[in-house]
C-alpha cells in the first residue's frame, strides 16, 4: 500500500486527507481541538510510523499557503476597537501576560540547559495564545460575550499585535544574515514602509470600491481574497519581511470594507484544508527519539504554561480592581500555546537560528498544554469554586473596577421580584415582557453587562452576575420569589461536562429557595433527566413555539 502512495503526489495527498479526517474524528470524539488530531496524523503520516508524507516540496507550498491566508484572516479580523473599548484592561493583561512569560519562561530554558538564541525563541513562543481554540470554545459555551470572554478577547488581540511584531523582528534578524546587520535591517525597513504606504493607499482609495463590485459575483470575491492574500505574501516574502506579514497586511487591507466577513466565512474552510497540511508537515518532521528526551523539559514548561499564565492574569486583574473569579475565567484562556508559537519556530528553524529539536520541544508543549486547556476550559466554573479561597489574595477588599463595567449592578439594589430570569436574551426578555403584562415583578440577571444595560433601559429590574457562580444566588432577592426560570441557551453537550442549568438547581435548593424552577431544553430526551435533577417545569422553546405556529394555522377561518 505504501509502495502504491508513493507512485504519485495524487495518491499521496489523498492519503493524507483521508489520515487527516481519521485524526481530526478521533480528536472530536476526544473533545480535543482539530490541531491535536492534525500533528497526530502527521506523526502516523511521517517516516518513524507510516513514511507516507514523502512529497515534502508539494506539502510546504500548500502548508505556507494556508499560512498566508491564516494571517490574512488575523489581518481581516484584527479589531483595535475592541482593545480600545476595552481599555487599560486589554493592554495591560496582554502585555503583562506577554512579559511575564517571555522573561520567566526566558529563565526557565535557561535552567533546562538551552542556549541563549534558542531560549528567546522559546519563551517567546511560549507567550502566544490560540485564538481560534479559545473563541470556539467560549462560543460553545455561550460566554463570548461575559465580561470575562470580552476581556480575554482583547489581550488575545495585543497577542496577535505582538505575533506580527515578533515575525517581523525574526524577518529583519534573517536579512542581517550573511550581510552588514544594519544594511540589512535599513532594507527591511525600507520594504516594510513601502507595503505600509502601498496598504494605506488601498484602504483609502481601492478596498471599499473594489469589494463592492466583486460582492455581485461572491465566488469571485473569494478567489480574489485568496489572490489578493497570496500576492502580498509574495511581495513581502521578496521584501524580506516575510510571507507571513504579506498575508496578515494583506487581510489589514480589506478589513475596513463592508464585505470583510462574507470574505472571513468564505475563507474560513479553505483555511483550515490548507492548514491541515502545515500541521501534517509539523508532525510528519518530529523526531519521536528526540521528543522523548524532551519529555522532561516540556512537562516543566507545559506546568509553567498551565499555571504561570493564568496565575498573572489573575494578579494583573485583581489589581486593576476585577473579582478574583473573573481573573480566573479569563485566564484560563492562556492556559496553552498557539498554531503561532509553531509557526514562529519553524521560521526560526528555517533561518537557522534553532535546531529541529527546538520546534519538536515546543510541538511537544502544545500538544500537552492544549489538550489539558480544552479541559480546562470546558470545566471553568466548576475550577473557579475549587480554587476559590486559594485565590482570595488575588482580590482587592472592593473590586471597584468590576463594580463600575458592570454599572454597579449589585443585586442588593434590587427590588424583590415575583419571578427572577436568568438570560437576558431574546426568548427571556420574550417571557418578562409578557409576565410584566400579566403584573408580575420581572428580575432579570446575565453575564453580559452590555446585556444588564439594555434591560435596564427597557424598564426592567436587571444585575450582573453568573448564573454557575455558587455566591450568586445567596445573593439575590428570592424571599417571594414564585419562579426561578432559566432562559439561557444550553450549549452543544447537554447534560454533559458543565451544565449551567444543573448548577442553577443545585444552588437553588441549597438556599432552600421556596418557590419553582424552570429550565430550558433542546429535546424531549433532556427533559426527564432535568425533571429528575429538580426542575419543576421544563421548557422547549423551538418544540412550544412549533406547536403554538400549528395551532394559529389549523384555525379554520370565519365564515
Amino acid at each position: 500500500m505504501v509502495e502504491l502512495i508513493a507512485a504519485s503526489v495524487f495518491y499521496e495527498v489523498a492519503a493524507l486527507l483521508a489520515l487527516g479526517a481519521a485524526a481530526g474524528l478521533a480528536a472530536l470524539f476526544l473533545r480535543q481541538p482539530l490541531i491535536v488530531g492534525l500533528i497526530g496524523a502527521g506523526i502516523i503520516a511521517g517516516p518513524a510510523v507510516l513514511g507516507v508524507a514523502r512529497s515534502d516540496e508539494h506539502i510546504d507550498l500548500l502548508a505556507e499557503l494556508g499560512i498566508a491566508v491564516l494571517l490574512f484572516l488575523v489581518g481581516l479580523k484584527l479589531d483595535i476597537g475592541l482593545i480600545r473599548s476595552l481599555g487599560a484592561v486589554a493592554l495591560a493583561t496582554g502585555l503583562g501576560q506577554v512579559t511575564f512569560t517571555a522573561v520567566v519562561g526566558f529563565g526557565l530554558c535557561l535552567l533546562l540547559g538551552l542556549d541563549t538564541v534558542t531560549s528567546i525563541y522559546v519563551a517567546v513562543a511560549l507567550t502566544f495564545s490560540s485564538t481560534i481554540i479559545i473563541v470556539k470554545l467560549l462560543s460553545d459555551k455561550r460566554e463570548i460575550d461575559s465580561l470575562h470572554g470580552r476581556i480575554a478577547l482583547g489581550f488575545l488581540i495585543v497577542q496577535d499585535i505582538v505575533v506580527v511584531i515578533a515575525m517581523v523582528v525574526v524577518s529583519a534578524l534573517a536579512a542581517g544574515v550573511g550581510e552588514a546587520a544594519l544594511g540589512g535591517l535599513l532594507r527591511v525597513a525600507a520594504g516594510g514602509v513601502a507595503m505600509l504606504v502601498f496598504v494605506g493607499l488601498v484602504i483609502r482609495f481601492a478596498a471599499e470600491p473594489l469589494t463592492a463590485r466583486l460582492a455581485h459575483a461572491p465566488e469571485l470575491l473569494a478567489g480574489f481574497a485568496i489572490g489578493w492574500a497570496a500576492l502580498l505574501a509574495a511581495v513581502g516574502d521578496a521584501l524580506g519581511i516575510g510571507k507571513e506579514i504579506g498575508g496578515l497586511l494583506a487581510g489589514v487591507a480589506l478589513a475596513s470594507t463592508q464585505f470583510r466577513e462574507a470574505i472571513a466565512a468564505r475563507l474560513s474552510a479553505l483555511r483550515d484544508f490548507l492548514l491541515l497540511f502545515f500541521f501534517i508537515a509539523l508532525g510528519a518532521r518530529l523526531d519521536l527519539g528526540a521528543m522523548g528526551e524532551q519529555l522532561g523539559a516540556a512537562a516543566v514548561l507545559s506546568v509553567f504554561v498551565l499555571v504561570g499564565n493564568p496565575l498573572i492574569v489573575v494578579a494583573i486583574m485583581g489589581a486593576m480592581g476585577y473579582r478574583r473569579r473573573t481573573g480566573f475565567l479569563a485566564g484560563l484562556t492562556v492556559a496553552q500555546i498557539s498554531e503561532f508559537s509553531l509557526i514562529l519556530m519553524a521560521m526560526g528553524v528555517a533561518l537557522g537560528h534553532v535546531a529541529e529539536p527546538a520546534l519538536g520541544l515546543v510541538t511537544l508543549i502544545g500538544l500537552i498544554t492544549i489538550a489539558l486547556s480544552t479541559y480546562m476550559i470546558t470545566h471553568s466554573h466548576r475550577l473557579a469554586a475549587w480554587f476559590d479561597r486559594p485565590l482570595r489574595n488575588f482580590e482587592r477588599d472592593h473590586p471597584w473596577r468590576e463594580a463600575a463595567e458592570t454599572g454597579g449592578m449589585a443585586a442588593e439594589a434590587a427590588a424583590a421580584p415575583d419571578v427572577v430570569i436568568f438570560g437576558l436574551g431574546r426568548f427571556g426578555r420574550a417571557i418578562a415582557e409578557r409576565l410584566r403584562a400579566r403584573g408580575l415583578a420581572v428580575l432579570g440577571v446575565d453575564f453580559d453587562p452590555e446585556a444588564v444595560r439594555a434591560w435596564r433601559r427597557r424598564g426592567f429590574e436587571a444585575v450582573y452576575g453568573d448564573a454557575t457562580d455558587p455566591k450568586l444566588v445567596a445573593t439575590l432577592p428570592l424571599g417571594r420569589a414564585r419562579w426561578a426560570i432559566s432562559a439561557i441557551p444550553s450549549h452543544a453537550g447537554g447534560l454533559t461536562h458543565e451544565d449551567h442549568r444543573l448548577a442553577l438547581i443545585a444552588a437553588l435548593r441549597g438556599e432552600r429557595f421556596g418557590g419553582r424552577i424552570a429550565v430550558t431544553a433542546h429535546g424531549r430526551s433532556e427533559r426527564n433527566e432535568l425533571l429528575g435533577r429538580g426542575a419543576d417545569l421544563v421548557l422547549l422553546p423551538f418544540h412550544d413555539a412549533a406547536e403554538r405556529a400549528a395551532e394559529l394555522v389549523a384555525v379554520k377561518p370565519e365564515g
